[in-house]
């Protein structure tokens, strides 16, 4: 496992790394290849946040944890994302012996309704890029709640490698965007 080690705002003893990366390297034994670590230490109104983010082969895993001890906070976020390596692995089994779940797709239009903005509101204040991976709809949901975020952005494998967005209804359930061919 290969490690990047982020300090903000503090220096940290040499035995806190090493222990970081005894603790976090144990979970290496999930993965057949070779995997990236980056744990992010800091420290917070006087409690200790160790923030951990797995790489391996295109799924993330991240936990960050907040407690009055830095070894707790390494112990915490490792123990969390042992939780979703195992929930992960869990789901997909159970998928592939299910088969591929119901088709996702789903149309949405946009309401005539809608007020044009000014032109100060479309300010963008970051820009990031990723590499798309070509994966199924229903794994790109787990790498979205793995994650926690919101949507997800891939190229759907069900659909040609179509560019394509899942994302989280309010409502609840999840939606499906894609792109349509447009020649």
């Amino acid at each position: 496992m290969k490690f990047n080690f982020i300090e903000k705002k503090l220096q940290l003893d040499p035995e806190i790394r090493i222990y970081a990366e005894k603790k976090v390297g144990k979970l290496d034994k999930f993965f057949r290849s070779e995997s990236e670590a980056n744990v992010t230490f800091s420290i917070e109104r006087g409690r200790c946040r160790v923030e951990v983010t797995l790489n391996n082969n295109g799924m993330f895993y991240r936990a960050s944890e907040l407690t009055h001890d830095m070894h707790a906070s390494i112990d915490s976020a490792c123990g969390a994302i042992e939780r979703q390596i195992r929930k992960n692995k869990t789901r997909l089994e159970k998928r592939l012996r299910e088969g591929a779940l119901s088709d996702m797709h789903q149309e949405y239009t946009l309401s005539d309704q809608a007020e044009e903005p000014e032109l100060d509101e479309f300010k963008i204040i970051r820009t990031k890029r990723f590499s798309l991976k070509p994966m199924t709809p229903e794994e790109a949901i787990l790498q979205m709640n793995l994650l926690e975020h919101e949507f997800f952005a891939f190229l759907n494998q069900s659909d040609e490698d179509s560019f394509s967005v899942v994302y989280r209804r309010k409502s609840g359930g999840y939606g499906l965007i894609s792109a349509d061919d447009m020649e």
